[in-house]
Protein backbone atom coordinates (compact mmCIF):
# COMPACT_ATOMS: atom_id res chain seq x y z
CA UNK A 1 0.00 0.00 0.00
CA UNK A 2 1.79 3.49 -1.11
CA UNK A 3 0.44 5.95 1.38
CA UNK A 4 0.56 9.58 -0.16
CA UNK A 5 0.27 12.59 2.36
CA UNK A 6 -0.65 15.85 0.99
CA UNK A 7 -1.44 19.23 2.58
CA UNK A 8 -4.86 19.99 2.09
CA UNK A 9 -7.53 18.60 -0.21
CA UNK A 10 -6.66 20.86 -3.07
CA UNK A 11 -3.50 19.26 -3.30
CA UNK A 12 -4.79 15.46 -2.80
CA UNK A 13 -7.33 16.43 -5.58
CA UNK A 14 -4.56 17.15 -7.85
CA UNK A 15 -2.58 13.94 -7.38
CA UNK A 16 -4.89 12.36 -7.92
CA UNK A 17 -6.56 14.18 -11.37
CA UNK A 18 -2.93 13.70 -12.70
CA UNK A 19 -2.94 9.89 -11.58
CA UNK A 20 -6.32 9.48 -13.11
CA UNK A 21 -5.10 11.09 -16.65
CA UNK A 22 -1.64 9.57 -16.72
CA UNK A 23 -3.74 5.81 -16.16
CA UNK A 24 -6.39 7.59 -18.59
CA UNK A 25 -3.74 7.84 -21.36
CA UNK A 26 -2.63 4.01 -21.97
CA UNK A 27 -5.14 2.11 -23.86
CA UNK A 28 -4.78 -0.77 -21.28
CA UNK A 29 -6.67 1.53 -18.27
CA UNK A 30 -10.04 2.24 -19.83
CA UNK A 31 -12.37 0.91 -17.58
CA UNK A 32 -12.93 2.86 -14.25
CA UNK A 33 -14.73 1.84 -10.94
CA UNK A 34 -16.46 5.24 -9.64
CA UNK A 35 -17.45 6.66 -6.21
CA UNK A 36 -20.31 9.52 -5.29
CA UNK A 37 -20.18 11.32 -1.92
CA UNK A 38 -18.15 14.32 -0.52
CA UNK A 39 -14.63 13.50 -1.41
CA UNK A 40 -14.85 12.55 -4.85
CA UNK A 41 -16.47 15.98 -5.95
CA UNK A 42 -13.36 17.69 -6.08
CA UNK A 43 -11.55 15.04 -8.17
CA UNK A 44 -14.55 15.49 -10.74
CA UNK A 45 -13.89 19.07 -11.13
CA UNK A 46 -10.72 18.33 -11.91
CA UNK A 47 -11.16 15.96 -14.57
CA UNK A 48 -13.91 18.22 -16.21
CA UNK A 49 -11.35 21.22 -16.21
CA UNK A 50 -8.92 18.85 -17.21
CA UNK A 51 -11.15 17.49 -20.13
CA UNK A 52 -12.28 20.93 -21.13
CA UNK A 53 -8.35 21.86 -21.79
CA UNK A 54 -8.03 18.98 -24.20
CA UNK A 55 -5.70 16.79 -21.46
CA UNK A 56 -8.12 13.63 -21.17
CA UNK A 57 -10.68 12.00 -23.49
CA UNK A 58 -13.69 10.10 -22.09
CA UNK A 59 -14.38 8.76 -25.23
CA UNK A 60 -13.60 5.19 -25.08
CA UNK A 61 -14.07 5.09 -21.36
CA UNK A 62 -15.94 2.42 -19.35
CA UNK A 63 -17.33 3.08 -16.16
CA UNK A 64 -18.74 0.93 -13.47
CA UNK A 65 -19.96 3.01 -9.99
CA UNK A 66 -20.10 1.94 -6.97
CA UNK A 67 -23.61 1.80 -5.68
CA UNK A 68 -26.79 2.95 -5.18
CA UNK A 69 -30.12 3.63 -3.07
CA UNK A 70 -32.53 0.64 -2.97
CA UNK A 71 -35.51 2.46 -3.68
CA UNK A 72 -34.75 5.56 -5.78
CA UNK A 73 -35.10 5.95 -9.28
CA UNK A 74 -32.60 7.35 -11.37
CA UNK A 75 -34.02 10.64 -11.87
CA UNK A 76 -34.51 11.17 -8.14
CA UNK A 77 -32.46 14.10 -7.15
CA UNK A 78 -30.00 11.84 -4.46
CA UNK A 79 -29.94 9.16 -6.64
CA UNK A 80 -26.05 8.69 -7.54
CA UNK A 81 -26.93 8.15 -10.92
CA UNK A 82 -28.32 11.97 -10.71
CA UNK A 83 -24.90 12.76 -8.61
CA UNK A 84 -23.04 11.02 -11.55
CA UNK A 85 -24.92 12.96 -14.44
CA UNK A 86 -24.20 16.25 -12.55
CA UNK A 87 -20.98 16.27 -11.09
CA UNK A 88 -18.82 14.62 -14.34
CA UNK A 89 -20.93 12.33 -16.82
CA UNK A 90 -22.72 15.67 -18.53
CA UNK A 91 -19.39 17.80 -18.53
CA UNK A 92 -17.84 15.06 -20.62
CA UNK A 93 -17.68 13.08 -23.53
CA UNK A 94 -18.50 9.87 -22.72
CA UNK A 95 -20.51 7.55 -24.30
CA UNK A 96 -23.72 6.76 -22.53
CA UNK A 97 -23.86 3.16 -23.53
CA UNK A 98 -20.39 3.07 -21.72
CA UNK A 99 -22.07 4.42 -18.23
CA UNK A 100 -22.64 1.33 -15.73
CA UNK A 101 -25.17 2.06 -13.02
CA UNK A 102 -26.46 -0.32 -10.17
CA UNK A 103 -30.50 0.15 -10.22
CA UNK A 104 -32.16 1.17 -7.41
CA UNK A 105 -35.66 -0.04 -8.57
CA UNK A 106 -34.36 -3.37 -9.51
CA UNK A 107 -37.07 -6.26 -10.64
CA UNK A 108 -34.68 -8.87 -9.07
CA UNK A 109 -32.18 -7.84 -6.71
CA UNK A 110 -29.80 -11.06 -6.87
CA UNK A 111 -30.28 -11.39 -11.07
CA UNK A 112 -29.42 -7.64 -11.20
CA UNK A 113 -26.23 -8.05 -9.30
CA UNK A 114 -25.04 -11.21 -10.46
CA UNK A 115 -25.46 -9.38 -14.05
CA UNK A 116 -23.70 -6.57 -13.19
CA UNK A 117 -20.68 -8.56 -12.04
CA UNK A 118 -21.30 -10.25 -15.69
CA UNK A 119 -20.79 -7.13 -17.42
CA UNK A 120 -17.67 -5.97 -15.42
CA UNK A 121 -15.55 -9.54 -16.75
CA UNK A 122 -17.28 -8.65 -20.24
CA UNK A 123 -15.45 -5.56 -20.33
CA UNK A 124 -12.51 -7.14 -18.80
CA UNK A 125 -12.34 -5.81 -15.34
CA UNK A 126 -11.84 -2.99 -13.57
CA UNK A 127 -8.33 -0.89 -14.43
CA UNK A 128 -8.57 1.89 -12.12
CA UNK A 129 -11.27 1.67 -9.12
CA UNK A 130 -11.60 5.18 -7.35
CA UNK A 131 -12.78 4.67 -4.03
CA UNK A 132 -13.56 7.22 -1.07
CA UNK A 133 -13.17 6.02 2.86
CA UNK A 134 -16.48 5.92 5.38
CA UNK A 135 -15.63 7.07 8.72
CA UNK A 136 -16.60 3.56 10.27
CA UNK A 137 -13.96 2.34 7.33
CA UNK A 138 -16.48 1.47 4.66
CA UNK A 139 -15.72 0.98 1.42
CA UNK A 140 -18.30 1.43 -1.23
CA UNK A 141 -21.42 0.60 1.23
CA UNK A 142 -19.75 -2.76 2.85
CA UNK A 143 -20.07 -1.41 6.22
CA UNK A 144 -18.35 -3.02 9.51
CA UNK A 145 -18.79 -7.04 9.39
CA UNK A 146 -19.07 -7.37 5.54
CA UNK A 147 -17.69 -10.50 4.03
CA UNK A 148 -13.94 -9.26 2.32
CA UNK A 149 -14.92 -11.81 0.07
CA UNK A 150 -18.45 -10.69 -0.70
CA UNK A 151 -19.60 -9.60 -4.49
CA UNK A 152 -21.97 -7.29 -5.64
CA UNK A 153 -25.53 -7.21 -3.44
CA UNK A 154 -27.86 -5.45 -1.32
CA UNK A 155 -26.64 -3.92 2.08
CA UNK A 156 -28.21 -2.45 4.94
CA UNK A 157 -27.04 0.66 6.32
CA UNK A 158 -25.46 1.03 9.57
CA UNK A 159 -26.83 4.18 11.47
CA UNK A 160 -23.26 5.98 11.58
CA UNK A 161 -23.75 5.78 7.47
CA UNK A 162 -27.74 7.12 7.63
CA UNK A 163 -26.47 10.21 9.65
CA UNK A 164 -23.85 10.79 7.07
CA UNK A 165 -26.29 11.15 4.28
CA UNK A 166 -28.70 12.87 6.58
CA UNK A 167 -27.40 16.58 5.44
CA UNK A 168 -28.27 15.36 1.45
CA UNK A 169 -32.28 14.67 2.43
CA UNK A 170 -34.97 17.48 3.29
CA UNK A 171 -35.95 14.68 6.19
CA UNK A 172 -34.46 12.38 8.30
CA UNK A 173 -36.99 9.79 7.66
CA UNK A 174 -36.46 9.97 3.64
CA UNK A 175 -32.41 8.85 3.94
CA UNK A 176 -32.52 5.26 2.23
CA UNK A 177 -31.63 2.62 4.37
CA UNK A 178 -30.79 0.13 1.99
CA UNK A 179 -28.08 0.01 -1.18
CA UNK A 180 -26.90 -2.04 -3.71
CA UNK A 181 -23.20 -2.68 -3.47
CA UNK A 182 -20.14 -3.60 -5.45
CA UNK A 183 -18.91 -5.77 -3.06
CA UNK A 184 -14.98 -6.40 -1.08
CA UNK A 185 -14.49 -9.19 -3.19
CA UNK A 186 -15.79 -7.03 -6.27
CA UNK A 187 -13.48 -3.83 -5.50
CA UNK A 188 -10.08 -6.14 -5.44
CA UNK A 189 -10.73 -7.89 -8.08
CA UNK A 190 -9.74 -4.33 -9.65
CA UNK A 191 -6.10 -4.15 -11.27
CA UNK A 192 -5.13 -0.96 -9.68
CA UNK A 193 -7.05 0.87 -6.78
CA UNK A 194 -6.80 4.81 -5.82
CA UNK A 195 -8.72 5.58 -2.88
CA UNK A 196 -9.08 9.38 -1.20
CA UNK A 197 -9.20 10.67 2.12
CA UNK A 198 -9.96 13.94 3.92
CA UNK A 199 -10.55 15.52 7.00
CA UNK A 200 -10.24 15.16 10.54
CA UNK A 201 -13.13 12.61 10.77
CA UNK A 202 -11.58 10.17 8.51
CA UNK A 203 -8.19 10.06 10.61
CA UNK A 204 -9.81 7.30 12.63
CA UNK A 205 -10.52 5.50 9.72
CA UNK A 206 -7.52 5.98 7.79
CA UNK A 207 -5.65 4.43 11.08
CA UNK A 208 -7.37 1.35 10.99
CA UNK A 209 -7.59 0.83 7.41
CA UNK A 210 -3.32 1.25 7.00
CA UNK A 211 -1.87 0.47 10.10
CA UNK A 212 -4.83 -1.90 11.99
CA UNK A 213 -5.13 -5.70 11.41
CA UNK A 214 -7.28 -6.89 8.19
CA UNK A 215 -10.82 -7.71 9.77
CA UNK A 216 -14.13 -7.28 8.44
CA UNK A 217 -14.61 -4.58 11.53
CA UNK A 218 -12.52 -2.48 8.49
CA UNK A 219 -13.51 -2.87 5.43
CA UNK A 220 -11.04 -0.82 4.03
CA UNK A 221 -8.23 -2.97 5.67
CA UNK A 222 -8.32 -5.74 3.04
CA UNK A 223 -6.83 -3.17 0.55
CA UNK A 224 -3.50 -4.14 2.45
CA UNK A 225 -3.07 -7.44 0.91
CA UNK A 226 -3.88 -5.80 -2.67
CA UNK A 227 -0.78 -4.99 -4.90
CA UNK A 228 -1.49 -2.07 -6.40
CA UNK A 229 -3.30 0.32 -3.71
CA UNK A 230 -2.76 3.94 -3.63
CA UNK A 231 -4.03 6.18 -0.81
CA UNK A 232 -4.06 9.72 -0.94
CA UNK A 233 -5.18 11.31 2.51
CA UNK A 234 -4.23 15.49 3.54
CA UNK A 235 -3.05 16.10 6.85
CA UNK A 236 -5.68 16.36 8.22
CA UNK A 237 -6.95 12.27 7.81
CA UNK A 238 -3.38 11.79 8.60
CA UNK A 239 -3.34 13.09 11.85
CA UNK A 240 -3.07 9.63 13.59
CA UNK A 241 -1.24 7.44 11.45
CA UNK A 242 1.91 6.19 13.62
CA UNK A 243 4.16 6.04 10.25
CA UNK A 244 3.84 8.92 8.74
CA UNK A 245 7.22 10.03 8.91
CA UNK A 246 8.47 6.55 6.90
CA UNK A 247 5.15 7.04 4.07
CA UNK A 248 6.56 10.71 3.54
CA UNK A 249 10.10 9.29 2.99
CA UNK A 250 8.70 5.99 0.87
CA UNK A 251 7.37 8.83 -1.49
CA UNK A 252 10.27 11.20 -1.81
CA UNK A 253 12.37 8.15 -2.28
CA UNK A 254 10.38 6.64 -4.76
CA UNK A 255 10.72 9.88 -7.32
CA UNK A 256 14.47 9.16 -6.53
CA UNK A 257 14.31 6.03 -7.92
CA UNK A 258 12.55 6.42 -10.63
CA UNK A 259 15.07 9.17 -11.60
CA UNK A 260 17.91 6.38 -10.54
CA UNK A 261 16.18 3.77 -12.79
CA UNK A 262 16.06 6.15 -15.76
CA UNK A 263 20.01 7.37 -15.15
CA UNK A 264 20.65 3.75 -15.02
CA UNK A 265 18.66 2.35 -18.71
CA UNK A 266 20.58 5.85 -20.05
CA UNK A 267 23.96 4.10 -19.28
CA UNK A 268 22.82 1.09 -20.31
CA UNK A 269 21.59 2.12 -23.86
CA UNK A 270 24.34 4.84 -24.53
CA UNK A 271 26.92 1.27 -24.17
Amino acid sequence: MNVVIKADPKAVTEFACEMVRERLAHDRYRVLGLPTGGTPVLLYQALIASYQRGEVDFAEVITFNLDEYLGLEPTHPQSYRRFMEENLFSHVNIRPENIHFLSGLPDDIDEHCADYERKIVEAGGINLQILGLGRDGHIGFNEPTSSLRSRTRDKTLTKATIEDNRRYFAREEDVPRWALTMGVGTIMDAHEILLLATGRNKADAMKAMVEGPMTAMCPGSVLQVHPRVTVVCDEAAAAKLDHDAYYRWMEENDYRMQGFLDEQRRRVESN
